[in-house]
């Protein structure tokens, strides 16, 4: 049984004339009707009779005429699946991403992605940076949203690792963040030095290793070592805490909705190079869901 006999059975059905359903399934008579011959060969029944010089369906074509049109139907929709998917407009995107993407890029990239293939299924998880480039290169994760370990650079297609590409979609600044009442509230930029004798709420090492230490190293370029008092493994932790007045914090923008009346952020006059937010993905990735999302990026 051939998925083109049944949809000649089923034509022959709605026009109840061989001769009409010939010419829309354009045909000849004698090879539809050799068509539903065959079919009726294969299932052992007669699917019509002719009853007073009328073309009718027997009992057992009746009931065979709506599974036929059922499975009409899911093969139609198997056909148009595989092109959808092979189009990227289904499928699953795993995408990981550094915790401060969360506030900007992610939701901009994401809901433009989201608006342009509601029917991708979307995997989302923060993880840091080396967690996410030992995942793209063993093929675990689609596409990460990171930071390359050291600020700066003006190449917008850089090489993470062998294997792995990436590119830049944003530049980010260090910022203070401080609680509203702190004496250096008032100011508008401040310098690193400014903050020597201050405590601190830090990211805590093994959430972010080059993020820690790269800040830590701006801070002793300039003279001292930041007093450390409190660490959080995300950044909506250490704004609370230094909404609590537990310390000050360096942050790496854009920072996160607060209110003003708690937490304040101030720009960093130091000349310190930007932070780089790079979309990095493997190129041996051939799914056309992220063909889709980096032809969007």
């Amino acid at each position: 049984m051939e998925l083109r006999q049944l949809r000649s059975f089923v034509v022959v059905a709605e026009e109840m004339n061989v001769g009409r359903a010939a010419t829309r399934l354009h045909l000849t008579q004698p090879s539809l009707s050799r068509q539903i011959a065959a079919l009726e060969h294969d299932l052992g029944v007669e699917l019509f009779a002719r009853v007073k010089r009328r073309f009718v369906l027997t009992a057992a074509g009746a009931t065979f005429l709506a599974d036929a049109q059922d499975l009409l139907r899911r093969s139609d929709e198997a056909v148009r699946t595989a092109q959808r998917t092979q189009r990227g407009e289904l499928g699953t995107l795993r995408l990981r991403f550094v915790q401060s993407a969360t506030f900007d890029a992610l939701p901009r990239l994401l809901g433009a992605f989201r608006r342009a293939y509601p029917e991708v299924v979307l995997d989302l998880e923060s993880w840091t940076t080396l967690r996410q480039t030992e995942a793209l290169r063993d093929g675990r994760i689609d596409v990460g949203l990171l930071r390359p370990s050291t600020p700066g650079g003006a190449s917008a297609v850089v090489q993470l690792e062998p294997k792995l590409t990436s590119r830049m979609v944003a530049e980010d600044s260090l910022v203070v963040a401080l609680p509203a009442r702190h004496r250096l509230a008032r100011r508008k930029r401040l310098r690193l030095t400014e903050l020597a004798e201050e405590p601190f709420v830090f990211y805590s090492r093994p959430s972010g290793p080059a993020v820690h230490d790269t800040i830590v190293g701006y801070c002793r370029a300039v003279g001292f070592t930041p007093r450390i008092e409190q660490e959080a493994a995300d950044v909506q932790t250490i704004v609370s805490l230094v909404a609590a007045g537990l310390g000050i914090s360096l942050l790496i923008g854009p920072t996160p909705p607060s209110n003003p009346d708690t937490v304040v952020y101030r720009e960093l006059s130091d000349d310190l190079p930007p932070w780089q937010l790079s979309v990095a993905w493997s190129p041996d990735n051939r799914s056309p869901v992220l063909a889709r999302f980096l032809d969007l990026v």
